[in-house]
């Protein structure tokens, strides 16, 4: 009897096995240090150079405001064209044909200018795509959201016809230009960003148009700038959304893929971003506007075991301060509450917020007290019910009140 072949994984099994490893073994992101390249990479930088002095319509390429070639190029252009090498498997002419067609896309997109302009996107703006804060390891994080366009009025008044649909283009290229200018683009710096996805209420169909051309345009000119692309909300038909736009991906690209399905944003973000610059919707403490106030302060993360409660104590709390905190777990689903309890035995404890039952899309909890007498702050959460492990992250400040006269 002939063996038969093992069952092929579909696309959206073999995701969430590998999501459950930070990093995919096939993937292995650059330093761009000269040392850390291969003989064989460095003939190829050397010949990508030589074709492009070559068939160079301008004497001087430049991209991002870095020189390309020779007499005027420094380290950085070197970054730049690594990283095309990298999108073609270090083929020097594949390379340089891929870089030409880059170039002469940004002049006719005037992409140099894009990220200044007013395209009238007020309402997009923090929503559907926006840079927020960095990574752990210091990369800038841009943040996609397409779930706003299942509303249909929302949807053709962006999308309605071909002018808009290129204007919708020109202001995604806006964000990304504004990400690459946050860059060093550097042997060793910061030369990537990290992508995260929101799938959740995505209509798939109606974008189809929308998400080739983005793809597309994005994997044509924008080599090598994404370390991560960190799905969340992940619906159970991903993998038809996969099969549209999967002829435009490199296998390369496929590779920075990792998945999480809804429930799970925060577990996952969690593990490259640190809570406090979550945005406050994905199971984080960073909400809108909280930028103007200066630097996020640092957050406090633990774990809340199936059938545990943790308490949390913030001791020292002196008579007449102003204690502030806020706190958040990722996916909710479990028993919330803050005391304060004086130092003095003849004193009460006082119930500052009642034990109440947080549903799991509950956004971080912000509370504050001012106390009469000395003591600390207690916050718990009780996940007695769940046997399912849960994130969390936690963070305060303490005042003293001004002396009333």
């Amino acid at each position: 009897m002939e063996a038969q072949a093992p069952p092929k994984k579909t696309f959206i099994a073999a995701l969430m096995s590998a999501a459950a490893s930070p990093r995919t073994p096939s993937y292995r992101e650059d330093t761009y240090l000269p040392s850390h390249l291969k003989p064989s990479e460095q003939k190829s930088l050397q010949h990508l150079k030589q074709s492009l002095l070559a068939s160079s319509p301008t004497p001087h390429p430049s991209m991002w405001g870095i020189p390309l070639l020779p007499p005027d190029a420094d380290p950085r252009g070197d970054v730049v064209l690594l990283k095309f090498l990298r999108a073609r498997d270090f083929r020097p002419r594949d390379a340089a044909d891929m870089l030409l067609r880059c170039l002469e896309w940004r002049r006719a997109f005037a992409a140099d200018a894009v990220a200044e302009e007013d395209l009238g996107f007020k309402e997009l703006e923090g929503v559907v795509a926006y840079m927020r804060g960095l990574d752990r390891g210091g990369r800038p994080v841009c943040y996609n959201a397409y779930g706003v366009f299942k509303d249909k009025e929302m949807y053709e008044r962006i999308f309605g016809d071909e002018e808009k649909l290129g204007r919708f283009l020109r202001w995604r290229v806006q964000i990304l230009e504004r990400g690459m200018k946050l860059l060093d683009f550097k042997p060793g710096g910061v030369n990537s960003i990290i992508q995260v996805t929101d799938l959740k209420d995505m209509p798939k169909r109606e974008l189809r148009a929308a998400s080739n051309h983005i793809l597309s345009l994005f994997q044509d000119n924008y080599p090598e700038m994404v370390a991560r692309k960190i799905f969340i909300n992940v619906p159970w038909y991903f993998s038809l959304l996969y099969s549209m736009f999967s002829p435009f991906l490199t296998q390369r690209t496929k590779t920075k893929f990792l998945i999480s399905k809804e429930g799970n944003a925060a577990e996952t973000l969690y593990k490259f971003i640190r809570p406090e610059d979550v945005p406050v919707q994905y199971g984080g403490l960073w909400r809108a506007g909280d930028d103007l106030s200066g630097p996020a302060k640092p957050a406090s993360e633990f774990t809340v075991k199936g059938g545990e409660k943790v308490n949390i104590e913030i001791e020292g709390i002196e008579v007449d301060s102003t204690i502030s905190w806020d706190i958040v777990v990722g996916g909710w689903e479990l028993e919330y509450a803050a005391e304060f309890v004086p130092n003095a035995d003849v004193g009460y404890t006082v119930a500052v917020e009642k034990q109440r039952r947080m549903a799991a899309d509950e956004e971080a909890v912000h509370g504050s007290y001012t106390t009469r007498e000395a003591g600390k702050l207690v916050l718990s959460v009780d996940n007695g019910t769940s046997r399912r492990r849960k994130v969390a992250a936690y963070r305060y400040t303490v005042r003293k009140s001004a002396a009333i006269v």
